[in-house]
This record gives C-alpha cells, structure tokens and sequence, in this order.
C-alpha cells in the first residue's frame, strides 16, 4: 500500500471510531438505553479488530498522519458546524459512521478482501443499528382500547408501578401517569419504571400535564387539560414524534383539538366520577354521539366507566375507554383490566357489525 491509502485507511478507521463513541454516548447518558448503547459499543470495538487484518505493521497509520498539512482541515460546510438538537448530532454520527466504513471496505480490498468483508458487515451492523435507534423517536403505535391512568389515592395501599404492572398482564393497551399531588422527582423516579415496563410489553406510555417530566423519562406522549400548557406549545418542546392528547368536554373543544393537531381526545366525563377533585358537568353519551363523524382522530370516553357501562360507551362512537378508579382501585387489578377490555372488544365488533349492516342495505 501506499502512503496516501495509509492516511486514507487512517482518516476514515478514526472517522467510523470517533462517530461511533458519540452514537454510543448519546444512546448510554441521554436515552439511558443499555442494549442499544451495549450494541454501539461492540460495533465500535469490533472496527477496531476488523482493521487488525489488513496488512500494517502496529504503527504504520499512525506514522503516515499529517493532521497539520491535511487540507481537509480547511474544507468545511455551514451543515457541519450546525446541529439542532442531540438527534441530529445521533443522525451526523451514524452518516458519518456508514460512509467511513464504505471507503474502508473499497480500500482493504486491495491488499485484504478479508478485511474488506468485515468493514463491509460492520457497515450493515450500522445500517440495522441505526434502523433500531429511529424506532426510539418514532411516533408509536397508539392503541386505546383500555387506557388506564394511574391514581395514588385509589390503589388500596398497592404501588403505582404495581398496579401499572397487573393492569397490563390484564390487558391495558395505553397507560397515564397522573399524580398531580407528587413532587416531580417522584415522578421521575416512577415515570421511568412505567417506561421499562411499557416498553418491554408494547404499551403506550403517556404522562398527564407534565411536558417536562414526559421528556425526562421518555414517554411517548403527555395528556393535556383545557388549562394545561397550550397545544402548539407543548409540541414545540416535545417535537413532531410525541403523542399528544387532549381532555375535550363539548364539541367545539374536540373540533379545536383535532384542527390544531391532537393525536387523540379524551372525552367526558361521560358519567358521574370520584376520580377528579375539580367536577366537571356530565356530557353523557350523547357528546359522543355528536362527535361522529366530525372527529376524525381516535377519541375515547373518560370518568365513571367500568365494566357495567363501558359497552355504552362504545356503541356511542368512542374508540375505547379510559379509568381510573375501575382498574385501579379494583381488588384484583389484573381481572379487573381483563373483563373492561373484553367488553369494549366485544361492544366494537357488534357496533362495526351493525354499521356494516346499515353501509350494506344503503348501497343496496
């Protein structure tokens, strides 16, 4: 090889090391995610052992650096000096990553085709590394056939994480935190706990009001009440790929939250309900009967449901439901979770049943 492929192989081996630490810090300090910071870290360890095969003495790259007279030094555009926040600095890295072990591979072909082979793996690892990484800033899946939110004051003595934990094994597909009594560092500490569980199990984590302690633990979305923070506010701060949900309680407010954007509405309270300090007036079924067909975004029924009326609730137009006190104040908040989830389910196949059945004989 030459002394020029040297600084090449040189150049491009620290530019894949250097982006791959960065990856690896930010997954490791400010996503606190284990397995992804654990994977970067192998990937980066493992350029350094594929360089190990081509054919240089221990020093050879080293002693062919010029950093001083390397005229790329002075090469530089506006975008490399700009970053708008950490996810950009994470998609820069990765960039940077995948295009060094291109060049790596095109060069240890000339004296290592084995070594070329393993940079080239190494680039697909990045590929499928990165792919793994977007899915954290992906806007997930929202499912609230059983939207659960959590209540301190009603969980008979039980721990929040607890009941959280029993009320998806009983089938929750969406859980809150909301405890507006508790100082945010125990929401924080908490929050994060609900975050590894929901996480492992598929479930969609939402913090109520709270934008800040929703970042600071990584949830997938906040809940937002008529005199919480505004909406445009709120997804300035947490960007295009949280959810955000709104409480609406007539239909102007429900038409306002789907036109400025709302990722879904919480609607009610359809019954009377314990679960708030601050009443609101009851809008029964029949708010959710205004809102078909003029809501176009998933809308669920809030306040007094349980397993007795839930199915009310769905003939009425609501995608699912969201409780408090019936899941988590129930004695057993598994079998609790399991019978409101299997009434909604089955009042959802019999109201699209019937609608099926109405579409067909109107076309007929």
């Amino acid at each position: 090889m030459t002394r020029e492929i040297y600084r090449i192989l040189d150049a491009n081996l620290n530019r894949a090391v250097e982006g791959l630490r960065v990856v690896e810090d930010i997954l490791r300090f400010l996503l606190e995610d284990a397995e992804l910071a654990r994977a970067a870290k192998k990937l980066r360890h493992q350029v350094v052992q594929d360089a190990s095969l081509l054919p240089l003495k221990e020093w050879d790259l080293v002693l062919t650096r010029d950093a001083e007279s390397d005229v790329g030094r002075r090469i530089q555009t506006r975008a490399e000096m700009e970053r708008e926040d950490f996810r950009h600095v994470l998609l820069a890295s990765f960039k940077r990553v995948q295009q060094s072990l291109r060049v790596l591979e095109e060069f240890a072909k000339i004296e290592s085709p084995a070594a070329a082979e393993k940079f080239r793996e190494a680039r697909f690892q990045a590929y499928q590394l990165e792919k793994e990484v977007a899915n954290r800033f992906a806007r997930p899946e929202l499912d609230l056939t059983l939207y659960v939110i959590t209540g301190e004051e009603f969980a008979r003595g039980r721990p929040v994480v607890e009941v959280v934990r029993e009320a998806i094994a009983g089938g929750a597909t969406a859980i809150q935190l909301r405890e507006k009594d508790w100082p945010v560092t125990k929401l924080v500490q908490v929050g994060k706990e609900i975050r590894r569980i929901t996480r492992e199990t598929g479930v969609t984590f939402i913090v109520n009001d709270r934008v800040d302690v929703a970042l600071a633990v990584d949830a997938d979305g906040v809940h937002l009440g008529q005199d919480d923070m505004p909406y445009q506010e709120a997804r300035k701060i947490l960007g295009p790929n949280k959810i955000i949900g709104i409480s609406t309680h007539s239909v102007e407010e429900a038409l306002r939250a789907q036109e400025e954007g709302a990722d879904y509405i919480g609607v009610g309270p359809i019954f009377n309900t314990t679960s708030k300090k601050v009443l609101t007036p009851v809008v029964g079924t029949e708010l959710l009967e205004q809102l078909r067909g003029l809501i176009k975004i998933p809308y669920v029924g809030i306040g007094g449901i349980n397993a007795n009326n839930a199915e009310k609730v769905i003939r009425a137009g609501a995608w699912g439901v969201a409780v408090i006190s019936a899941v988590t104040g129930a004695p057993q908040v598994m079998q609790a979770a399991r019978e409101l989830r299997q009434v909604v389910e089955r009042a959802r196949r019999e109201r699209y049943g019937q609608e099926q059945e109405v579409q067909h004989r109107l076309h007929r």
